[in-house]
């Protein structure tokens, strides 16, 4: 029987234009400007940068490692806030977790580091609407790939893995690994991409919650 409903966070419930904004607009703009660099250039190298070091790394999601590479003297804080009015939601998201919370304990796990999570679920107010907010890279120095995160999840909330339904937009983070560790597990494809329609695959959190009401008592 499903306890507790997961969700992933950027590309889940909140909208990338944000993070993206952050990562691949502001941070090369700071770099050209403080490298005299045009801002075409600036990009092209901040983003071979990150490719080196890639998503499985932890380092990928630390925006204080990134800042002092590329030795940029700006508060992250300042950074992150600068930009928050970007934030949004999915439009179906409060519907959904409306109808689900009187019935399954929500939390969210994610790969964003603490620093993000923070402005982002404060400015949205996802505190109020989920019990456990986790983040892979700062609570356990790893990233959703690695299954042992999800079993440690369901430790730290003493349910069995089978208790937990967890769904995301990242087919190696948010579906293969869950599903490893034993959890019930969908992929959240928004654009069609896998173009699949698949008994785990949704296009969006309604489709989601729909498939959760038929687990209720499985």
């Amino acid at each position: 029987m499903v306890k507790v409903v997961s969700f992933d966070m950027d590309g889940t419930l909140i909208r990338k234009d944000y993070v993206e904004y952050v990562w691949l607009e502001a941070i090369p703009e700071l770099y050209a400007r403080k490298n005299g660099m045009e801002i075409e250039d600036a990009k092209e190298y901040v983003m071979n940068e990150y490719l080196k070091v890639g998503e499985a790394a932890i380092e990928w999601y630390d925006i204080k490692y990134w800042l002092k590479k590329f030795e940029i003297d700006c508060d992250w804080r300042e950074l992150l806030e600068s930009h928050a009015y970007m934030l949004k939601l999915y439009p179906e998201v409060n519907e959904v977790l409306e109808n689900l919370r009187g019935e399954y304990e929500l939390i969210i796990i994610s790969n964003a580091a603490h620093e993000f999570i923070e402005v982002e679920s404060r400015v949205l107010g996802l505190n109020k609407k989920f019990k456990h907010i986790f983040s892979a890279v700062t609570d356990f120095g790893n990233t959703k790939k690695s299954s042992d995160i999800y079993q440690k999840i369901c430790g730290i909330l003493g349910i069995e893995n089978e208790e937990m339904v967890h769904v995301g937009d990242n087919y190696e983070f948010d579906y293969v690994a869950p599903s490893k560790a034993g959890i019930r597990a969908f992929y959240l494809d928004r654009d069609g991409s896998m173009g699949s329609n698949g008994e785990n695959v949704v296009k969006n959190l309604k489709e989601f919650e729909e498939r959760v009401k038929l687990l209720k008592n499985k």
